[in-house]
């Protein structure tokens, strides 16, 4: 039998109700024991008067943003050194052990808080941003996403239209702590001057702030037309990269493209005459039969152009047997081809049908890739269009989707080089995406002192430090759309 429990008076339950609700202690209460006050325990630091030279004191800095780890720092279960991060005249002047004595005028305690560089978002499409009000894709899957966004780039987008929307996405990102953005700029004849003029406008205006790179996308039959060459040198004057999607105009990714091997040739040659680099869209299919990424790489080394190729999504790559895995795998690495993963659109479009749950996630293989050799990274492709309907330009949601998607953590080992360090190399940033020495103080401060907290919130108050000095930057309202 079990024994009574005491009933409280009908006052008391009330009291105890009401102090539940406003997460105040009460008394002598089991439910809601006395603690101290917050602030008490781990004060918040003030950033507001950095002024690009100081000393961070006990930064919590995942180990993938450092070049090494200092001698003598301490390493938490996540990976992360408890670091003292010393700014002068707004770049790194060292990264050292955390002393853990008491901070000296001037100095900055973080206390443990995590500190992470601002981060780098390799794949992005700046000029569909924001379009999802009015080019709605209604079945939402991706045949609705071309067709809805073919309709409102003939109706709308020419100079006014594409500064506003790609100004808003920038202002986002920057907001958020992205420094550095490669956007892929739809490029068909009669849209691709007025895009790539906005791209050059934008890239001088940010200077400074969001490095900003753009890649030519167009179906990859294009370039059998007159109008591929008039592209590519469009693409060289504006200091752009060449690119496009492996299917035909209009088409989707399942349905081959019988010259594929002649229509790689004749992109890298144009590439090599001018000396630009390839980013591809590639495979965003749930088809395992899918087999241009082996294609794009047996041209990469046909032409010279290992470590010069960078190909985004390649989603059917996860549905091979292991095998032919293995193999594409191999080929990959002895191109050099980076491969970016896209887990938040892809998981978002593909198994995709009215009324059915989907069965897959739609993901490249990351870890896989990574452990034969190849180089990767994840970025956050389409924000608010009618690819992705949701989204705010904010490489660190994107990377803790990537997490919770692709399973990166547990350990979470370099899954943080991800949204950093990788992205940046692809970039050809070298300096971006990590706290190095000599770099410049591009930092981001979190509320959180693990790895599990920075995952558990959106970190919606964290700091954005440019140059060591907090930038006041906010995203801005829709309203202004």
């Amino acid at each position: 039998m079990l024994p009574l429990c005491p009933v409280a008076s009908e006052a008391t339950a009330r009291t105890l109700f009401r102090a539940r609700r406003r997460h105040t202690a009460v008394a002598g209460s089991p439910l809601d024991p006395p603690r101290p006050e917050y602030d008490a325990l781990i004060p918040t630091p003030d950033l507001a008067a950095l002024d690009g030279t100081a000393t961070l004191r006990s930064a919590r800095v995942p180990s993938p943003f450092l070049d090494r780890v200092p001698d003598g720092a301490a390493v938490d279960r996540d990976g992360a050194a408890l670091v003292d991060v010393v700014l002068v005249g707004g770049r790194i002047a060292a990264v050292r052990a955390a002393a853990g004595d008491a901070p000296a005028p001037g100095e900055v305690d973080l206390r443990g808080r995590h500190l992470w560089p601002t981060l780098v978002d390799v794949h992005t499409h700046l000029d569909k941003g924001h379009i999802v009000d009015r080019a709605p894709n209604g079945p939402g899957d991706f045949r609705g996403a071309i067709d809805a966004t073919r309709a409102d780039r003939e109706a709308n987008w020419r100079r006014p239209d594409l500064d506003r929307r790609m100004g808003f996405g920038l202002r986002c990102a920057e907001a958020h702590g992205v420094a550095a953005i490669r956007t892929h700029l739809d490029s068909y004849e009669g849209q691709a001057p007025d895009s790539w003029a906005a791209f050059r406008a934008l890239r001088d205006a940010y200077a400074g702030r969001v490095a900003l790179q753009a890649v030519a996308l167009v179906a990859l039959d294009v370039y059998r037309t007159p109008f591929g060459a008039d592209l590519a040198d469009l693409v060289a004057a504006s200091g752009g990269l060449m690119g496009g999607v492996t299917r035909a105009t209009a088409g989707l990714h399942e349905e081959e493209l019988s010259d594929l091997t002649d229509l790689l040739d004749r992109l890298f040659r144009l590439a090599r005459e001018r000396g630009l680099d390839v980013d591809l869209h590639v495979d965003e299919s749930g088809d395992p039969t899918a087999a241009a990424l082996p294609a794009v790489a047996r041209a990469a080394i046909r032409h010279g152009y290992e470590g010069r190729v960078t190909c985004g999504h390649c989603c059917s790559l996860a549905l091979q047997d292991e095998p032919t895995f293995r193999e594409q795998a191999a080929l990959l690495r002895d191109a050099g081809i980076a491969v970016v993963s896209l887990p938040t659109v892809n998981m978002y479009l593909q198994d995709r049908a009215p009324g059915r749950t989907p069965r897959w996630r739609g993901v490249a293989p990351l870890e896989e890739l990574r452990a034969a050799g190849v180089r990767v990274a994840v970025a956050g492709d389409n924000c608010r269009d009618p690819f992705h309907a949701y989204g705010d330009g904010d490489m660190l949601d994107t990377w803790r989707q990537a997490v919770r998607i692709a399973h990166l953590d547990h350990p979470f080992g370099e899954a943080a080089a991800l949204c950093g360090p990788a992205p940046a190399a692809i970039m050809g940033l070298p300096h971006a995406g990590r706290i190095a020495v000599g770099g410049s103080a591009d930092l981001i401060v979190l509320e959180a002192w693990s790895m599990d907290q920075v995952m558990a919130r959106p970190q919606g108050d964290r700091t954005v430090i440019r140059g060591g000095r907090r930038i006041d930057a906010k995203a801005p309202s829709y309203a202004e759309l």
